[in-house]
Order: C-alpha cells, then sequence, then structure tokens
C-alpha cells in the first residue's frame, strides 16, 4: 500500500494556496464518512511519482496526518491549465462496510495461446476499465482476463469474468462486451497477368494502334480526294470573262 506524508493546512485566500504551491506543495482534502473535511498539502514531487502509475484512482493511498494515518482514494486531481501540473486533489475516505464505485483496469495476459490471435486475429478492446461497486477494504488492482483458448469471433463478456466475492458490476442491465477476438483485415493485390497473356496483349494494342493509323490515313486521304474534285467542280462552273472590243480613237486633225 501506497503512503503519502501531510501537513494540515489552514488557509483562506488565494495568495495562501499560491505560497503552499510556490513551495512545492499541493492543496487537498479530505472527505467522506462522519468525520469533517479535513484541509491538508502533501509533496507535489511524490504525489506525481503516484499519478504516472495507471491505477492510481483504483489504489488505496494511506495519508498520515498529524500523527494518525488515513486509509484514502484518490477521486479527483485538478491540473494548472497552462503547466499540466497538479493543483488539487480531493481524497475519499475508506470505511470498513462501505461499498464504493470504482474504475479497476482490465489487464489481459496468455496472448500467445490464444487459437485466433495465433492466425492472425486482432484483440479488439472494447474498455480498458470496468466500473465496480466493491467494499472499501477489499478493492481489486485490476481484472485479469485469459485469453487461452480464445478464437476468431470470440467476444468477451463481463459474466465470462470471475470478480472476487461481493464485487458486482455497476452497469447490471445488460450482457457488455469487455473485448472481441476479430478477423484481421488483408488488403489483396490485384493479380499480375501472366508473360504470355502480357505478350499478346501488346501484340495486339500494337496492331489495333496500327489499324486506327491506316483507317486515319484513309480517311484523310479520301477527304483530300473530295477537296480537288469540290475544286474542279468550283472551277468548272466559273464562266471565262468576256473580251470587250477595243475603242476606236478619232482621228486627229490635221
Amino acid at each position: 500500500m501506497n503512503s503519502i506524508e501531510a501537513n494540515i493546512r489552514d488557509n483562506s485566500t488565494k495568495g495562501q494556496l499560491n505560497a503552499i504551491r510556490n513551495g512545492g506543495n499541493v492543496p487537498a482534502i479530505i472527505y467522506g464518512g462522519k468525520d469533517k473535511n479535513q484541509k491538508i498539502s502533501i509533496s507535489k514531487k511524490l504525489l506525481k511519482t503516484f499519478i504516472e502509475k495507471e491505477n492510481f484512482f483504483s489504489n488505496i493511498i494511506t495519508l498520515y496526518v498529524d500523527g494518525s494515518n488515513q486509509n484514502v482514494l484518490p477521486r479527483e486531481i485538478k491540473y494548472h491549465i497552462f503547466t499540466d501540473e497538479p493543483i488539487h486533489v480531493d481524497f475519499l475516505r475508506v470505511l470498513p462496510g462501505v461499498k464504493i464505485k470504482i474504475e479497476i483496469p482490465v489487464n489481459f495476459i496468455n496472448h500467445e495461446k490464444s487459437p485466433g490471435l495465433k492466425k492472425g486475429g486482432v484483440l479488439n478492446i472494447v474498455r480498458r476499465k470496468v466500473e465496480l461497486k466493491c467494499p472499501a477494504e477489499n478493492i481489486p488492482n485490476e481484472i485479469v482476463i485469459d485469453l487461452a483458448g480464445t478464437d476468431i469471433g470470440t467476444s468477451i463478456k463481463i459474466s465470462s469474468v470471475k470478480l472476487p466475492e461481493n464485487i458486482l458490476p455497476v452497469i447490471t442491465d445488460r450482457d457488455f462486451v469487455i473485448a472481441t477476438v476479430a478477423a484481421p483485415t488483408i488488403m489483396k493485390e490485384p493479380e499480375k497477368p501472366a508473360e504470355g497473356e502480357a505478350v499478346e496483349g501488346a501484340e495486339g494494342e500494337a496492331a489495333a494502334e496500327g489499324a486506327d493509323a491506316n483507317t486515319e490515313a484513309a480517311s484523310k486521304d479520301g477527304e483530300g480526294t473530295k477537296k480537288d474534285e469540290k475544286g474542279k467542280d468550283a472551277s468548272s462552273d466559273k464562266k471565262p470573262a468576256e473580251k470587250k472590243p477595243a475603242e476606236k480613237k478619232p482621228a486627229e486633225k490635221k
């Protein structure tokens, strides 16, 4: 179990809170149960080492406050909007006999023993955490799911998971899916033609191109011939220019 030494704080202004933060500590509060809320501060450096753990919110922490210890659960952390540093933490008192709702991380084991994954299947994780309702003194660190024997098409539901005694899922109205073993998705490449087919295809294309070229040349020749004939017809239709008789000049007077 993790433990942190905490100090009681008595502040009422933002300036006092900022002074606590500037001193390398994070303001926090302990609430829950019959006792009053208690204002404390803890080391930011030590807190950040706990936050980095995946199951931080599902692990009980022992706080040593003013000579006494209290078991608590982290419930909420507030971060600075620009620096992303923790600036406040809420802790819930853990009291014996009280059930709480908490998200527990899921851990998958025996991947190598799954026939579906060996065939190239993919583990599709639907829920990485499952919310459970469990006694405060009996909170599991993780939910273990064994993949041994799972084949493609297998659907792992909450009903197939063995939970500890007195621990139930919060969702009880349906048998929800946690993960599935899905078939692989492979993109098939288009088949390449055989060498003989490729050569025949090339020769056929060349022959087709030659035929098109001959047809085009023939059509051009035909058009040229038609133009010549039209030219001759046009010339024959024209009448020869008529010659005018020469005008006689009057005789000069002597």
